[in-house]
Order: C-alpha cells, then structure tokens, then sequence
C-alpha cells in the first residue's frame, strides 16, 4: 500500500471505468473490488471502490453518488514517449469524451486528462526564447498536440 493514493469519486461507474483505465496502458491492473455490505449505505453487493494501478500508480474510484462531478482542477497528465502514443491515448480517451486545447481532454467520464509528448517541455524551455515562444503560439493553437508541428514552430 502506498502512502498516498487518488480516489476518483464517480456515480455508479467505478468499476467500468476502473476496467477502462486499465485498458489503457501497460502495467497497468484491477487490484481490489469491495461491495456493499447488508450494514452499509449501499445495495448489497453493488460495488463501492475499486483499487486499481495505472502504470504502475495507485489509484482507487468510488462509488460516492450524484452529489460531485470531475472539473478542470484536477487532471490526469500522461508522458507520451512519441507521436504515436500520443495519437493512440488521445483517440481512446476522447472516444465518447471531448476534446479541450494544449494536449487537454475530458473522457467519458468526465475525467480530465493531459496528453503530453515527452518532447514538449524541452521544445517550450528553447534557449532561444523566440523558438519557445512561437512553440507556445504553435500549441495554443491545437487541440491534440502535433509533435512535428512543434518542432517546425521551434525552427528544428
């Protein structure tokens, strides 16, 4: 058990989504499924959290009701190795979803997601602070990132 854990808190899908998300990438496992019990405040044996890893961190989603919904504060970030990856995270977890700006998205339920090539950092930290400059121009612009796109903005 690690220290700290996320908790997402969903109305009814945890499972799902937990199933989903592990899907996703590599490394990744359903760890845990508890139900209601006759003593709890649930169905008994609907399902109330779920612990799941997710590349190897832990997260857990509950079952928790109506009363909260995912927002823009907070966000999953994943570090793509290349284009392709970004491509792939980025038709998987707008199926069903929407799409946002800057390599940001919402999925299917509701959850916010930052698809985010490795290279990025590097191309917005250019010595030249108008190379890193027309990068951001460039990725203000996009919706999913394009890797190639950037580098030409960087003048590489």
């Amino acid at each position: 058990m690690r220290k700290i854990t996320t908790c997402l808190w969903f109305d009814g899908r945890a499972e799902e989504a937990a199933e989903y998300y592990t899907s996703l990438f590599p490394d990744s496992r359903i760890t845990g499924v508890q139900r209601h019990t006759e003593a709890g405040p649930g169905e008994p044996g609907s399902v109330l959290l779920v612990t799941f890893e997710l590349a190897g961190q832990q997260f857990s989603a509950l079952n928790g009701g109506p009363e909260f919904t995912f927002s823009e504060a907070i966000s999953l970030s994943v570090d793509c190795a290349d284009q392709a990856e970004v491509d792939e995270l980025w038709a998987k977890l707008t199926d069903g979803g929407e799409e946002s700006q800057c390599g940001w998205l919402k999925d299917r339920y509701g959850l916010s997601w930052q698809i985010v090539p490795h290279e990025l950092p590097e191309l917005l930290n250019d010595a030249d602070p108008a190379a890193a400059a027309r990068v951001m121009k460039a990725l203000f612009g996009m919706r999913r990132i394009d890797v190639r796109a950037l580098r030409e903005a960087a003048g590489r």
